[in-house]
């Protein structure tokens, strides 16, 4: 046990030993290598001062070139400066110098522009006098004062303006009536051609021919029990006169003269006539009268080609067959205006199918004036409305005899086609009674106006002719005066198509050979 202790005293001081001699040995390489570090690092100072002192200088160098160039060239920018500033000094001095001159110059024009003023003044003053001499020579000459001279010229002019409206209106008149003439005819034209619609107009019928006289006798019956009956039955009034072998029937409304007629013919055809049969035959005629209105409705709305119309609008349309005006068939008329509408409407771009239902149905009213209070256009309007058709179709009937404003171009299209059907030759017949009166009229509203010697209407009323007071009408004024007869006769008659007004003035010499 003791020789390892004393081997581990040993080991540690031999431990020891070599501690303290290895520190000796760093600390001397320690210093060794300090030494070495302060050598090189003021080895390094020394360089970097060198170093330093080299770049300082080149620094001061450089410093003094640069110096030396902006001196320059803040020495030749100082130069150019000056000698701007010595040719702006001298273009200010030239300016000046400009300016005195034309100031001067102003001055001298001022001074020559007063004297002038002072001529001129004088002159006019002298003008003045002279007007004044002249005025008074020229009053003194031609004996009017200067309101009279003024009221004259006024009065020469007034003509002059007089005779350069009437070539205005005249030469304006013309190119219209040219140019309307030329499209109207061109459209009308061509709608017309292809129109086949039938130009003849239908009668009312209203007589019932009898096979014999003894019928008239057997339809009377015993205290005319017979015709009573019928009379009380159909509300149409019997005329049994001297014609013979025919029976005249009366009503104002046509679809019951039509069942009356159908009624009497049904009895005729069967011979027994008496109170009971008449109910009878009454109710078959009635059965087929309304089968026959409606099937000419649906003809009529098949035939137009206007489509979805409502089962009463169909009935009223077929019910205007047996409708009159002037002696035209109202259902033919219809049709008529309606395939003028459509060709019109084709022709000038407009809608071809609004266009034939509007013309179709302008004159539904005819089928209810019999029947209901106010006029067929009112009552047209109320059945457009009442069955919901398009509001340009209730306006071109309301408007198609100008009642209300044409809002729509269907409208106008409708009321052309409605004048060409009507006013057409021989489509309607007018009594005499009207058609004198309407001459009268013209020839009344033509002589009311000044200067007329005598008017005569011609054409069947269709032209007027007026022959007008040489020394009272002058030629610029016919044209003014056709104008107002015709804006007259405009507001103040209704007529078919169109009048015209040929205004005349001849001048004559008359002498004899003796």
């Amino acid at each position: 046990m003791q020789p390892y202790i004393i081997m581990g005293v040993v080991a540690l001081v031999l431990a020891v030993v070599g501690f303290f001699a290895g520190s000796a040995y760093r600390r001397k390489s320690a210093e060794a290598t300090i030494g070495s570090a302060e050598d090189e690092a003021r080895r390094i100072l020394n360089d970097a001062m060198k170093t330093a002192e080299s770049k300082k200088k080149e620094a001061l160098l450089e410093a003094k070139d640069e110096i030396h160039n902006l001196r320059q060239e803040t020495e030749k920018d100082l130069r150019e400066r000056r000698s701007e500033v010595q040719r702006q000094e001298h273009r200010l001095q030239q300016k000046e110098e400009t300016l005195d001159r034309k100031i001067d110059n102003l001055e001298a024009k001022e001074e020559k522009l007063n004297i002038r003023s002072k001529e001129i003044d004088s002159r006019i003053e002298e003008c003045d006098r002279i007007k004044q001499s002249q005025m008074d020579l020229l009053e003194k000459i031609s004996g009017f004062t200067k309101d009279q001279a003024k009221s004259h010229l006024l009065q020469l002019l007034d003509d002059e303006l007089t005779h350069e409206k009437a070539v205005k209106i005249m030469d304006f008149e013309q190119q219209t009536k040219d140019d309307c003439d030329r499209i109207a005819k061109d459209i009308i034209g061509h709608a017309i051609q292809r129109c086949a619609a039938d130009h003849s107009a239908d009668l009312t019928v209203s007589v019932v021919p009898l096979p014999s006289d003894e019928m008239k006798g057997r339809i009377i019956g015993r205290e005319g029990r017979n015709i009573r009956a019928l009379e009380t039955v159909t509300g149409v009034d019997l005329i049994i006169d001297d014609t013979p072998e025919a029976i005249t029937l009366s009503c104002f409304e046509p679809v019951r003269r039509e069942i009356a007629r159908v009624t009497l013919e049904k009895l005729i055809l069967d011979g027994r006539i008496h109170p009971a049969k008449i109910e009878e035959c009454f109710a078959k005629a009635t059965a087929e009268v309304e089968s026959t209105i409606k099937q000419t409705g649906e003809h009529a709305m098949i035939d137009a080609g206007v489509p979805n119309l409502h089962p009463e609008v169909i009935k009223l349309l077929g019910k205007l067959r047996y409708r009159t005006s002037y002696g035209q068939n109202v259902l033919n008329h219809s049709l008529e205006v309606c395939y003028l509408s459509g060709l019109l409407a084709a022709e000038m771009g407009a809608d071809v199918s609004l266009a034939k239902r509007a013309g179709l149905l302008h004159d539904i009213g005819k089928a209810l004036d019999h029947e209901q209070e106010g006029s067929h256009i009112q009552l047209g309007v109320e059945v457009a409305k009442k069955y919901r058709e398009n509001e340009t179709v209730v306006n071109a009937i309301h408007a198609h005899h100008g009642e209300v404003e044409a809002k729509t171009l269907i409208a106008c299209i409708v009321q052309a086609a409605d004048a060409i059907s009507a006013a057409r030759p021989g489509a309607r017949r007018e009594n005499l009674e009207n058609y004198i009166k309407r001459l009268e009229k013209l020839e009344e509203i033509a002589n009311s106006f000044n200067g007329v010697e005598g008017s005569f209407a011609i054409q069947a009323g269709r032209e007027i002719r007026i022959i007008v007071k040489p020394e009272v009408v002058t030629e610029d004024q016919m044209a003014l005066m056709s104008h107002q007869i015709a804006q007259r006769i405009e507001n103040e008659l209704e007529y078919p198509g169109q009048i015209k007004v040929n205004v005349i003035r001849e001048s004559r010499a008359v002498d004899y050979a003796k």
